[in-house]
């Protein structure tokens, strides 16, 4: 202010204020409002984070989503009984969007016939998986360091399903697009398993959603589901 011949009253006058607020600021060290430092830093030429540290504070964070319901550091700390559960309660939905997600097999040997039970229900049944060959797939393979085990394991995964293929309420396809997330929804619940680079999935976090009136998020995902879908291959009865 001495430099560039600014009184109290003069500085005022450009932020707006009474002249006993700017004494205050240089007297007691008191923080102007956010919109009246600007003002006044604009009028001095200066940098107005340099003149009020305290502005630098991180403003309030956005609230965590009511969608989410939980969230888990890696695939791997997700109890298998968390999928099927979830999968046993549909009634309307069941939509699966991965590579191979053998694990599911492998640990709960009744899917397949958890997902009859469901289809005869009048649940509708989408799975999506891998295909071997695609570029896309085989890049996944590359960037984990897998090699060609992801590949197998896209083969393994068409092995589980494929005697799902002609059950009514069920149909297999299979895709070649870049895997960003691999889903598993059952009606209005999802789990999302996040895909890392060079990371394999069971390492990578996941988060499980609800479907809520003022969220959008689930409705992201499931619309990320249904883009994949459209391009998928419906697998067909040998």
């Amino acid at each position: 202010m001495a430099a560039g011949g600014w009184t109290y009253a003069t500085l005022a006058a450009k932020a707006e204020v009474d002249p006993k607020s700017v004494e205050r600021w240089v007297n007691l060290g008191r923080t102007p409002r956010r919109t009246t430092a600007m003002l006044a830093a604009e009028a001095l030429g200066e940098d107005v984070h340099a003149l009020w540290p305290a502005l630098r504070q991180a403003r309030s964070a956005r609230a965590i989503s009511p969608e989410l319901m939980a969230l888990y550091d890696q695939r791997a700390d997700v109890p298998v009984s968390t999928f099927t559960d979830m999968l046993a309660q549909a009634r309307e939905h069941i939509d699966v969007l991965v590579y191979a997600a053998v694990f599911l097999h492998e640990a709960y040997p009744r899917l397949n016939d958890l997902l009859r039970e469901r289809a005869a229900e009048g649940c509708t049944v989408r799975i999506a998986i891998g295909d071997a060959d695609s570029e896309n797939v085989q890049q996944r393979g590359r960037e984990e360091k897998f090699g060609h085990g992801i590949e197998s394991r896209c083969r393994l995964a068409l092995m589980h399903y494929r005697p799902l293929v002609g059950v009514p309420g069920i149909e297999i396809r299979t895709h070649g697009t870049t895997l960003y997330n691999s889903l598993y929804r059952a009606d209005d619940q999802m789990l999302v398993n996040a895909h890392v680079w060079g990371v394999n999935a069971y390492g990578a976090p996941v988060w499980h959603l609800r479907r809520h009136d003022n969220g959008k998020v689930f409705d992201t995902y499931a619309q990320s589901f249904d883009a994949v879908w459209a391009t998928a291959t419906p697998v067909r009865e040998e």
